[in-house]
């Protein structure tokens, strides 16, 4: 059970609270908005979502012992008769982070806020376990990272953490900025800035002073932050700050990584230089994409004291999330499952890295949609084609709406380009296709739902 206790003054400091039934009161020991995570002395506080609306759960969140419930005030009514401390305000989410920065104050456990363009879960995910052959550590659950899912995380941490890996999200402005408002991080990384979310952030601009602004509000409490320098955009980045760590592969960095090359199964070697020590890794994923997001989280695991035992330990325990470049050799074939999310610099990555496999194997690049990229839309699509063509990629079999621009400048080239409009006619063209030594990258936006072509191309190769 959490030491950290929410006290009636605590709630009476919510911005327009009005409290009822206070006599009542017992203190609290968890927030929850799910009445099915009720225990005693929780408080279970009624938001308002796309698909539920908390307040139809507050008798049962009382029933099964809920001592206060948060309602938005304009529901006071109907629950006037509930046996509990109910209290009342405008917002009930905007309480829930309120709630979580009270919370936020009382735990004595470090904060390291993580955001960017791509790499944010693999980065959360290496760093937390790397942490954990050192220190007791809480991390965000699944791609819990926006602005309920980042106070739900915060209200879940006790003191017995030394640390709270926090991944924050984001699609449109000013969500960074409210999440660390609420997190007020002791530290703070952002991976990269690439064009992503673009339909809300207009360009990569656009997306750079929407992320800055946990670096912002990190360096306003004193906090440290790590400047990735291979980004040119967070390099150059016009706010400078009181205390940071530069890391990257380029010049003119305090944490400087060098590649030494490959294993015999292509698995990056690089060498990590801080101050005058040296730390030789292996990393134990393919693809340049997971050794950069590995650099990112040396910088800060190297900063908070991990030894070179503790960095490969951790690192070797670390198994990539599914639907992140899972890479998996079914007979005499490379099958890469990458359908949890895209966006370019994501696609060109993989790209690059699946173009290293196989010397002699036939590359099959399966491609859905890249959403949310706005007026771009079609030409970062067609822009795809410069990196196909260069990573020597023979065949493209695309489904989407902006696929088919991609699809439209491959015809004249040398590579095969096949274009489905229906899902039906991509499945039965899969089912009949022989992907026999083969490499085959499978990739795609979260609502293309890629993963259902990349579990028929893996049956027909078993």
């Amino acid at each position: 059970m959490s030491s950290i206790r929410l006290t009636l003054e605590d709630f009476f400091n919510l911005p327009t609270a009005v409290i009822y039934n206070p006599d009542g009161f017992r203190t609290v020991t968890s927030v929850t908005i799910d009445s099915r995570n009720v225990r005693k002395n929780s408080a279970f506080i009624a938001i308002k979502g796309e698909k539920f609306d908390g307040h139809l759960f507050v008798n049962m969140a009382v029933k099964s012992g809920s001592n206060v419930v948060v309602i938005n005030e304009r529901n006071y009514r109907k629950y006037s008769n509930v046996k509990a401390t109910i209290i009342a305000v405008n917002d009930t989410t905007k309480a829930l982070g309120d709630l979580a920065n009270i919370w936020r104050k009382k735990i004595s456990t470090k904060i390291i806020g993580i955001t960017g363009s791509s790499g944010k879960t693999t980065t959360k995910e290496m760093l937390a376990q790397i942490l954990k052959e050192k220190y007791k550590v809480n991390k965000t659950k699944a791609n819990y990272n926006n602005h309920i899912g980042v106070p739900l995380t915060i209200l879940g941490t006790s003191s017995k953490n030394n640390f709270l890996v926090l991944e924050m999200g984001t699609n449109h402005f000013g969500e960074i900025e409210y999440v660390s408002k609420i997190a007020e991080p002791d530290y703070a990384l952002i991976t990269n800035i690439g064009n992503s979310h673009l339909k809300y952030f207009k360009n990569k601009k656009g997306v750079l002073k929407e992320k800055l602004s946990l670096f912002r509000i990190t360096d306003e409490k004193d906090g440290l932050v790590f400047i990735n320098n291979d980004d040119s955009l967070l390099r150059n980045s016009p706010k400078g700050f009181s205390n940071k760590v530069t890391y990257g592969f380029g010049k003119g960095s305090g944490i400087k990584a060098s590649d030494l090359g490959n294993t015999n199964d292509g698995r990056e070697i690089v060498k990590i230089k801080k101050g005058n020590r040296n730390y030789i890794i292996t990393i134990p994923f393919y693809g340049k994409h997971y050794t950069n997001n590995f650099l990112s989280v040396a910088a800060v695991a190297l900063e908070l004291g991990i030894t070179k035992s503790q960095l490969e330990k951790g690192i070797n325990k670390y198994n990539p999330a599914d639907k992140r470049f899972n890479v998996k050799k079914i007979k005499n074939s490379i099958l890469i499952n990458d359908t949890y999310n895209a966006n370019p610099d994501s696609t060109t990555f993989a790209l690059k890295t699946m173009s290293d496999f196989g010397k002699n194997k036939n590359k099959i690049f399966v491609f859905g949609d890249m959403l949310e990229l706005g007026k771009d839309s079609v030409i970062l699509h067609e822009k795809l084609s410069s990196v196909i063509i260069k990573e020597k990629i023979n065949e493209v079999i695309t489904i989407g709406k902006y696929t088919k621009h991609l699809h439209k400048c491959l015809k004249n080239k040398k590579n095969i380009s096949n274009h489905f409009s229906k899902k039906e006619d991509l499945q039965k063209y899969l089912n009949q296709k022989d992907f026999n030594n083969s490499v085959v990258l499978v990739k795609g936006s979260r609502g293309m739902k890629m993963e259902q072509y990349y579990k028929i191309i893996e049956e027909g190769l078993k």
